[in-house]
């Protein structure tokens, strides 16, 4: 886009419409247009930029140009709320709601517990007929997210028109299954996810097979690959927005208006989740004094943090920080983060750390928010979030064997 070019025509239609007259329509006329000019440079100078892209490996960077090149395209947020926590709002409510039939799966836990899985089979897959080799997508979720979010649904529509295979991981008892045992989830513990990566491995043991988190989801898978180093059947794994550091997380969500906007909905959220399993929950637990937390550090500390055995909730939220696993990770990683996503700050992104790992790539954009990642006039239907989803999982499961060898 020659945004100069413009900004001259549209200055001298300016000019034009001046000479109209000092009073009436051409004024009026020309400080509309005169404001628009002063916004678009503005959008265009300081707004709009290339993402920066993070990588110790150049072999890696040189792969992601190639076959993902949308990480070094200008991104361009949508022109009318391109800010942070503005995106963070409007993304559930703007984005489109693919269809998406699913099969449930409950599988068992070694607890006694049970966990739900969505599938997507893809059976009318042209690309990929044999389900024995249809490579696999398996799909987190954020905090008190399920398979029915809508950057789920965006995900599994991106990958069905690519031929592939998805599963979405619910973490235990927020998909409305029944909770078997007085556990819930935490983005420490992998207990679960390794289970639930072993059962699909089994399932389908030719078939090529990835990963993608959102938010928690991507702690989850995060602490999950710094624990395994290269000992796991996933190729490869995309994160978004993922929150590096948990104390800076929580820090910048107790800030006044990020509690207002998010931090208590978040919590309530939260108390909403393991509400309907009080009975099997309150053997455990003082619920009346979980559901009195205001916000996500008093939950964590009167509830999740006990749950998986922590002595405080500083030794919770040290274990789930994912920076300081990330130079474990054994497998080619894209990470994506908008450095104004309150939930996860860009100061605490560990770019140094990801730069002494040659799996690693970190994909920064200057705006963009938490999931938000709206692009375009109107950004309903694609946001740059689910192109780069679609380009890195297409490029690996295609390409991936020259990752290492570009």
């Amino acid at each position: 886009m020659d945004w100069q070019v413009l900004t001259r025509e549209i200055s001298l239609y300016l000019e034009s419409q001046v000479r109209v007259g000092l009073f009436g329509s051409g004024v009026g006329l020309s400080l509309v247009l005169g404001f628009g000019v002063a916004y678009a440079c503005y959008y265009l100078s300081s707004i709009a930029k290339k993402p920066q892209l993070v990588a110790s490996n150049d072999r890696f960077c040189r792969f992601l140009e190639e076959y993902c090149p949308v990480v070094t395209e200008t991104y361009y947020p949508t022109i009318w709320c391109w800010e942070g926590r503005v995106q963070t709002l409007l993304r559930p409510f703007i984005t489109s709601r693919p269809q998406v039939q699913y099969r449930n799966e409950l599988i068992k836990t070694a607890d006694g517990g049970q966990i739900s899985l969505d599938w997507f089979d893809n059976n009318d897959s042209l690309y990929y007929p044999d389900a024995s080799t249809r490579p696999t997508v398996l799909l987190l979720p954020g905090l008190t997210g399920t398979s029915k979010e809508s950057y789920i649904l965006h995900m599994i529509h991106q990958s069905e028109t690519l031929g592939y295979r998805c599963v979405v991981f619910n973490n235990r008892g927020i998909a409305g299954e029944d909770l078997l045992t007085p556990r819930t989830y935490c983005a420490a513990n992998t207990e679960d996810l390794e289970a639930v990566i072993h059962h699909v491995h089994s399932l389908h043991p030719s078939a090529p097979f990835m990963a993608a988190g959102v938010s928690m989801g991507g702690m989850l898978l995060l602490n999950y690959l710094g624990k395994t180093g290269r000992d796991t059947p996933l190729m490869a794994a995309a994160i978004f927005s993922a929150g590096w550091n948990v104390f800076e997380s929580v820090e910048s969500l107790e800030k006044p208006l990020n509690w207002l906007l998010f931090n208590y909905y978040l919590t309530t959220c939260l108390q909403s989740s393991i509400s309907r399993h009080r009975q099997m929950l309150e053997k455990l637990f003082d619920m009346d004094l979980v559901m009195k937390a205001r916000t996500v550090r008093e939950f964590d500390k009167q509830f999740t943090s006990v749950m998986f055995g922590y002595r405080t909730i500083d030794d919770y939220y040290e274990d789930a920080s994912p920076c300081r696993k990330l130079k474990s990770v054994g497998i080619p990683v894209l990470c994506l983060n908008s450095v104004d996503d309150v939930f996860s700050p860009g100061h605490a992104i560990p770019v140094e750390t990801a730069k002494q790992n040659a799996n690693v790539a970190l994909v920064l954009t200057s705006c963009g928010g938490h999931i938000g990642f709206l692009e375009g006039i109107w950004p309903r239907k694609c946001t740059y979030m689910d192109r780069v989803f679609k380009q890195f999982v297409q490029a690996m499961f295609e390409h991936g064997n020259k990752i290492f060898s570009m």
